[in-house]
């Protein structure tokens, strides 16, 4: 049972201004929220800790998007053609529509640079503390982990960003330039590695949460993955795996729930309590039938992208069955996917079978759902979590993800990959005892690189990892630029007229129309630009 929490959000005088984000004058007469101020507040080592659990505050509830609550990351996976929302929301940041003054694209940058903001203002501060010098350099390590991750994804996703690094004043906020993308993915490097010099390899139950140097080394392999810098990630992916701390769970739909929240496999997460510091994804996830928001939708080209049992793909395993398509399948799809008539859930069978009265029936809200719903997270108990009130972590960093990022970085490379790294890498990951995949015996290049990138997103769905590679893999048009489909509605698609379905007789869902060489790049939100001219737009935008 959870017991510590590094959350209580202060403002530490009037210093902790929103650097970027909607910076106005009137805001330097603003009376502080609290008697507390910098010139009496950093003293102590209890002050720089009441400092740092305000810099690792990331939202409760229903707060905004950025790139550590669960409902942001799991959009962030539907994006990349695993899925749809019921409000759009992926949608429309891939269907050829998206603009700068969609609220979206203005929350992921805005709440990324009101973090940045309390990391600056901490650096700028701490030093002026007492405290044990150790003590101080791991609490400076851990926040310039916490930047170097904001900024690393704000390079990401929206390209050349401005790269600040101190407090500014509104003016100096309002009139930044952007910085390109690879001296901030440079600097971000840089930050990095200094704070891997000083974290401990792992923490206590009771400090988890904490930034680790395996958390900053995680960061770092994805950042070195995204710039092809293959020998590079390799190392540093192997640093954690020598670390001989962290291991693959034999579990893994238990690794997603609170169960699972203290396994040795998540490296990295958001954490919560429940009736403390909360989150509310549950209440979107959970079907209607049994009083949630059902409220994101999962793609059949997802569903179909698990193989079968026998460790072969669905188009060329002789254990498919095109009648009964869900049998014989890779047990991960079952743990991240209810399927309608199949999955049981709370003692029920879920349903969205069209044309009953059934809450989550498909056509109960015509070209909305898909029929498929996210399991993964859900608590079957109620008790453990409730819809609007669940303690669960979500896990931003998995050892899994080191074990593939590893393989696949000592393939690109070219230093050539033999058995005994498939068994010390992605057999570990699909060998878990509740998996139970068979193992992977190719070294073919071309062979192996299409299995690493299938493992990725089946062990991955719904983390918010799928943006992130097809990204760096140069294939997030042609995974969104596509009609996708739903659930399976029949088994004679050339008689079937009650919905449109495919020659499969798959519900004909979303269709996106993401348009190459401009969607790669999420815009500069227009509210920022309306305070500071001097920044520039992304291209088509």
């Amino acid at each position: 049972m959870k017991n510590y929490r590094y959350k209580l959000t202060i403002i530490v005088g009037s210093a902790i201004l929103s650097a970027i984000t909607g910076c106005k004058k009137d805001l330097l007469n603003t009376q502080p929220l609290s008697s507390i101020s910098d010139a009496t507040f950093w003293k102590t080592a209890n002050d720089a800790t009441l400092a740092l659990n305000g810099v690792y505050d990331v939202g409760t509830g229903f707060s905004g998007y950025n790139f550590w609550v669960p409902t942001s990351m799991v959009n962030l996976d539907l994006m990349a053609g695993n899925g749809s929302e019921k409000e759009s929301i992926p949608d429309n940041f891939t269907n050829g529509t998206l603009n700068p003054t969609y609220a979206f694209v203005g929350f992921y940058y805005g709440n990324a640079y009101s973090q940045i903001t309390r990391c600056n203002n901490f650096l700028a501060n701490i030093g002026a503390v007492n405290m044990d010098a150790a003590q101080k350099a791991v609490m400076i390590g851990e926040v310039k982990t916490i930047r170097a991750y904001n900024y690393f994804n704000l390079a990401l996703y929206y390209g050349d960003v401005p790269l600040i690094q101190k407090l500014l004043t509104v003016d100096e906020a309002n009139s930044v330039v952007r910085t390109p993308k690879a001296e901030v993915w440079a600097f971000c490097e840089n930050e990095l590695k200094a704070a891997i010099a000083v974290l401990p390899s792992s923490v206590s139950t009771e400090r988890a949460g904490h930034m680790t140097s395996a958390a900053a080394l995680g960061i770092l392999g994805r950042l070195q993955l995204a710039q092809k810098k293959w020998a590079e990630a390799a190392t540093t992916y192997k640093t954690i795996i020598d670390f001989n701390y962290y291991q693959i769970d034999p579990r893994y739909r238990e690794l997603f729930l609170n169960a699972g929240e203290n396994s040795r496999e998540i490296i990295m997460s958001t954490q919560y309590i429940k009736d403390t510091y909360s989150h509310v994804l549950l209440q979107y996830l959970t079907p209607e039938t049994w009083g949630g928001w059902h409220q994101y939708s999962p793609f059949n080209e997802l569903v179909e992208t698990y193989e079968c049992k026998d460790g072969k793909t669905i188009a060329e395993s002789p254990l498919y069955d095109k009648n009964n398509p869900y049998n014989n399948r890779d047990p991960r799809m079952d743990f991240n996917i209810m399927i309608p008539e199949r999955t049981i859930f709370r003692g029920k069978v879920y349903s969205a079978k069209p044309g009953t009265t059934l809450p989550d029936r498909l056509n109960q809200y015509p070209g909305v759902w898909s029929g498929y719903v996210i399991y993964k997270f859900l608590e079957d108990d109620p008790n453990v979590a409730s819809g609007f009130n669940s303690g669960n972590n979500f896990p931003l960093i998995r050892y899994a993800e080191v074990l593939l990022g590893y393989l696949e970085a000592k393939l690109e490379s070219g230093t050539g990959v033999d058995q005994a790294l498939l068994d010390a890498t992605i057999n570990k990951v699909r060998g878990r005892a509740a998996v139970a995949m068979p193992a992977v015996t190719t070294t073919d290049p071309n062979a192996l690189r299409t299995i690493i990138r299938r493992e990725r997103r089946v062990e991955f769905a719904f983390e918010g990892i799928r943006y992130f590679d097809c990204l760096r893999w140069g294939i997030i048009a042609s995974e969104n630029n596509q009609q996708f489909t739903g659930m399976k509605l029949t088994n004679d698609p050339a008689n079937y007229k009650d919905y449109p379905v495919n020659a499969n007789g798959y519900y004909i869902y979303k269709k996106r129309n993401f348009i190459a060489g401009k969607n790669e790049l999420w815009p500069i939100p227009q509210s920022e630009r309306d305070l500071n001219k001097n920044l520039t737009q992304n291209p088509g935008y």
